[in-house]
């Protein structure tokens, strides 16, 4: 769309395909979460609110098929076949954030429901970042992303692997930094952190359960580890129970992984990152054992050791299991293009906005505008 400056014609040019479809699908998501709120007002807990909300559940793992998009793909499917069918499930027993709609108004409900945020209570500890903070992480994520695009190459394969581990960090934590400051802009309320420096973790505990993806965590907990080891206290007692909990939270979290890379690739599963996910999951069972055996005879490991434990693990852990499927759906290469089509998509807009501007008359516009009118100049420049 290179040197086209009429805003009708940009905009019509990026609207079709997978754009449109995108606008669709959300469109379906949204229109089904206001009938889930309007039912859940009407509908008592239980067996009634779930047989009305299993249709919705069924739509939202369709959904992402209908897209093909890495970054539409990829964000879809985690808000929507993840996120809000198992928040929907839990609403359908009077559980989770969406539990009582009498409290939340329609647009509250929607951003909560499919949006990956937890509003914050009194009693959490706030934990904001600064914007220097994401700035930092933006600059470098442009880096990588620059590398990737244009010299993959010249750098041997297991720097690019390292370089794909930063690249998912950051790509998560700024994706669900910009999607929380606009749902908390939309609501008006402070919102939970998504992450909290997993670089730090000195332990898998502390890893997943305290500074990685913590909207996962929150949702895993309420709807898979309370309910199994509630269950398992009968069999192996209280002291143990948390031990199969576990377990079984790693074996869900790697089923719907396996889901999530099917609607990245379009392939059939070869099950690496269940293996990932299972193996994280055998070796936290185990460290919570050792713990809950040892308990009154605490062996210290110092810091530093235990940190860079937990990241190469996870990190030797990740080239071997979690990359591979990844690696042969080009989902990385496909992203970079894709983010540069954004990137395009952007200047395009900014140019056939700045025409306008000139060809209108100064004088009908406040000075806003005019200082807008000069900084679209400056980046298209």
């Amino acid at each position: 769309m290179e040197g086209d400056t009429d805003m009708i014609k940009v905009l019509s040019y990026w609207m079709q395909g997978e754009i449109n479809n995108f606008i669709i699908v959300w469109l379906l998501v949204l229109l089904s979460l206001s009938y889930c709120y309007f039912s859940g007002k009407i509908l008592s807990k239980g067996t009634p609110r779930l047989v009305a909300f299993l249709p919705v559940v069924f739509i939202f793992l369709l959904l992402p098929l209908k897209l093909h998009s890495m970054i539409f793909v990829g964000f879809t499917s985690f808000f929507i076949a993840w996120l809000a069918n198992f928040k929907l499930l839990m609403f359908a027993f009077n559980k989770g954030p969406l539990s009582d709609p009498s409290e939340l108004s329609l647009l509250a409900f929607l951003a909560i429901a499919c949006l990956p945020i937890k509003l914050q209570n009194s009693q959490t500890e706030k934990a904001h970042k600064s914007l220097f903070n994401y700035a930092v992480k933006g600059l470098l994520w442009a880096l990588l992303l620059k590398i990737n695009y244009d010299y993959t190459d010249y750098i041997h394969p297991t720097i690019i692997l390292g370089m794909y581990c930063v690249y998912i960090y950051f790509s998560l934590e700024i994706g669900l930094a910009i999607t929380g400051a606009m749902a908390q802009a939309l609501l008006r309320t402070e919102l939970e952190p998504q992450f909290n420096q997993p670089y730090l973790s000195t332990s898998l505990h502390d890893f997943w359960g305290r500074r990685w993806n913590l909207m996962v965590s929150r949702i895993l907990r309420p709807s898979i580890y309370v309910p199994v080891r509630s269950w398992s206290v009968n069999i192996v007692g209280k002291k143990w129970a948390a031990l199969p909990a576990i377990m079984s939270t790693f074996v869900v979290s790697a089923l719907i992984h396996e889901l999530i890379y099917y609607y990245l690739g379009r392939v059939k599963p070869t099950w690496e990152i269940t293996c990932f996910f299972l193996l994280h999951g055998a070796f936290l069972t185990a460290e919570i054992g050792v713990k809950k055996s040892t308990k009154g005879r605490r062996i210290h490991i110092p810091r530093i050791i235990a940190t860079i434990s937990t990241i190469g693990f996870t990190i030797i852990t990740a080239f071997w299991l979690f990359f591979p499927q990844l690696l042969r759906c080009k989902a990385f290469e496909r992203a970079s293009a894709e983010y540069v089509a954004v990137s395009a998509f952007v200047k395009d807009v900014l140019r056939a906005y700045s025409k306008q501007i000139k060809q209108t008359a100064l004088y009908e516009f406040p000075w806003e505008l005019f200082v807008l009118k000069q900084i679209i100049g400056w980046m298209i420049a």
